[in-house]
């Protein structure tokens, strides 16, 4: 359970400020301490250290102003947080055309799952609520346009766009706790192969035979065609973001007007 250093921040004022820096059209010089180079000095520290390394104190002697200054801008850590992350989201990907449905999600699914492995700390920011980010909602302005392209309503297309964002939210969240976990004595993550060898060797196959089955057929080297060399979605991602794909096209398949029931 994330540390709270306020209040919760309720969603207004979420919006308030991720919106605060965004062009208004005003002219005359903008003011120097401001929520978007506060939260840029935030994402430019947890890039370099970690999101361990993030607080207010940090940010304003990066910044060269006092504590007190950015709480003036920033209320609480949370928002601190909540603003970095956006930022370090960045622009949306390039999908190219949306009526291309599979290939257009698989490039939104790969831009995030390179953001991610780029920036995993921000896989560690909780939330009070959905993103409402600018950055956060282009993210997923982008992906709802070829799920609305391949026929889903616009429900349906938000729910699709959320499982499809956990899905990759969780698997690099799991790959990357396994990776800085599993090392050799080197350093150097432990490939499947390497778990599955070390398994086995404590593995009964009367207590766990599906467990066996698996790892013995992966020793056997039986995933070698499983994912293309070119291919931007390492397996354990790609297999089950190419299966949801397959489930969305068959449902809208047997679900259009005259399609036999």
């Amino acid at each position: 359970m994330a540390t709270r250093d306020s209040k919760d921040p309720d969603l207004e004022r979420s919006l308030t400020l991720l919106w605060s820096g965004r062009p208004q059209g005003r002219r005359g010089p903008r003011p120097r301490l401001t929520v978007d180079g506060i939260a840029r000095a935030a994402v430019e520290v947890a890039d370099a250290e970690g999101i361990e390394a993030l607080s207010m104190q940090r940010i304003a002697t990066e910044l060269g102003y006092s504590t007190m200054s950015l709480y003036n801008h920033v209320p609480s850590k949370d928002l601190l947080l909540e603003v970095a992350a956006d930022i370090g989201a960045g622009p949306p990907p390039d999908i190219g055309d949306p009526d291309d449905f599979r290939p257009a999600v698989r490039r939104w699914v790969a831009a995030l799952w390179a953001g991610f492995r780029l920036r995993p700390w921000m896989l560690r920011v909780p939330f009070d609520h959905a993103p409402v980010g600018p950055h956060q909602l282009a993210w997923l302005d982008r992906l709802l346009r070829p799920l609305l392209a391949a026929g889903l309503s616009g429900r349906q297309a938000r729910v699709a766009a959320l499982h499809l964002t956990a899905v990759v939210r969780g698997t690099a969240q799991i790959s990357l706790s396994l990776a800085a976990v599993n090392r050799t004595d080197d350093g150097v993550p432990r490939s499947d192969a390497d778990l599955a060898r070390i398994l086995t060797g404590f593995l009964d196959e009367r207590d766990y035979p599906a467990l066996t089955a698996v790892y013995t057929a992966e020793l056997a080297g039986d995933t070698a065609a499983d994912t293309a060399d070119e291919d931007p979605l390492p397996f354990e991602l790609g297999f089950g973001v190419d299966r949801f794909l397959d489930g969305v096209e068959s449902w809208v398949a047997a679900n259009r007007p005259g399609a036999d029931s």
